[in-house]
C-alpha cells in the first residue's frame, strides 16, 4: 500500500498546537510527528501520514497553521513508515525512566519503557507524557510510594507500565475511552513484562471498576476541556494524601485547567512547561 506523507515546515510553536489539533479533530492521519530544525530550534516541521493523498489546505486549516508554514505532500514507497517515521528518534529520557523503541537501546541504569510507534496516543517524544514521567519521577525521589494508581485515558499503557515497573505491588487501573487504545495498552504491557495491570475501557468515570473508588495516585494525561470537565469526578477519587498528575494540555490552557481544581480546594504543587505543554501536579490543599 502506497501511502501519504504531507509535511508543514516553519515556527516550531504553531507545530506543537497543530499536532494537538490534528490529533483531535479526527483527522485521517495514521500518524503525526513533529521535529525540530537542528540548527535552529525555534524552526521545525511537521510530518502526517495518511492512506489516502490528503487535500494540504483543508489539513491546513484544520490544523490551525497559516500560509507562513509551507505545506508539500508526496507518495511514500511501500514500507511501514508509521513505525520508520519514529526510528530516528532517540530514547526518551524522563528521571529514572527511559522510554524506548526496538530499534534502539535504553541507557543502562534506567527503567525501560519499550513503546512503538502505533495508533495510541503516548509514545513519549511527546512534552505531554514525559512531563507525567518526570513528575512520577520526582514524585518517587521524595519518597512517595502509591499502593493504588489509577491511569485515566492511559493511550499506549506508557504511564500505567511505568508505574508497575516502579511500583510492582501497587494496584494499577488503566483505562481509556478507545478500545483500540486498551488493546495497544494490553499489547505493549505484555511486551515489557508488566504484569497485573488491569486494563479497561471506560468513558471518564463511567464504569463499575470507578465507582466510589479512591487512588493514592492519578494519572491524567488527557486534553485540557476534560481535565477541566472531570476536576470534580478525579477530585472525588482521590483522599488527603493523594497525588494527581495532569497533562495533556498546552501551556496557554494551565491557568483555567489550575483554576477548575483551585475552585475545588485542591492545590497545585508543580507546574512544569515541556516546549508548549504543561504538567500539573495536584493534591488536596492541607
Amino acid at each position: 500500500m502506497t501511502l501519504w506523507k504531507l509535511v508543514f515546515t516553519g515556527p516550531m510553536g504553531p507545530l506543537y498546537r497543530a499536532a494537538e489539533r490534528l490529533g483531535n479533530a479526527n483527522d485521517d492521519a495514521l500518524s503525526v510527528t513533529v521535529f525540530e530544525n537542528d540548527t535552529d530550534e525555534t524552526q521545525g516541521w511537521l510530518e502526517a501520514l495518511y492512506e489516502v493523498e490528503p487535500d494540504a489546505e483543508t489539513v491546513r486549516q484544520t490544523a490551525g497553521l497559516g500560509k507562513d508554514h509551507d505545506a508539500r505532500c508526496e507518495p511514500l514507497p511501500e514500507e511501514d513508515w508509521v513505525t520508520l517515521s519514529q526510528m530516528g528518534l532517540p530514547p526518551v529520557i524522563a528521571g529514572r525512566f527511559a522510554l524506548h523503541g526496538s530499534h534502539d537501546e535504553p541507557p543502562e541504569g534506567k527503567i525501560a519503557l519499550l513503546i512503538e510507534a502505533g495508533p495510541a496516543f503516548g509514545t513519549g517524544h511527546h512534552g505531554t507524557t514525559r512531563g507525567c514521567l518526570e513528575a512520577f519521577d520526582q514524585l518517587l525521589e521524595n519518597g512517595f510510594a502509591p499502593a493504588s494508581v489509577l491511569d485515566l485515558g492511559t493511550g499506549t499503557g506508557a504511564l500505567a507500565i511505568a508505574a508497575r515497573k516502579a511500583l510492582p505491588l501497587a494496584d494499577i487501573l488503566a483505562t481509556d475511552i478507545d478500545p483500540d487504545a486498551v488493546a495497544e495498552s494490553e499489547r505493549n504491557a505484555r511486551k515489557n513484562d508488566a504484569e497485573g495491570i488491569d486494563f479497561c475501557t471506560a468513558d471518564g468515570f463511567d464504569h463499575i471498576k470507578l465507582t466510589a473508588r479512591q487512588f493514592d495516585l492519578i494519572f491524567a494525561n488527557i486534553l485540557a476541556r476534560p481535565l477541566i470537565d472531570l476536576a470534580p469526578r478525579i477530585a472525588q477519587a482521590m483522599h488527603k494524601d493523594s497525588v494527581a498528575i495532569l497533562s495533556g494540555l498546552m501551556e496557554h490552557q494551565a491557568d483555567a485547567v489550575t483554576a477548575a481544581y483551585l475552585a475545588l480546594g485542591m492545590i497545585v504543587e508543580r507546574r512544569d512547561p515541556i516546549e508548549d505543554w504543561s504538567t500539573l501536579v495536584v493534591r488536596w490543599g492541607r
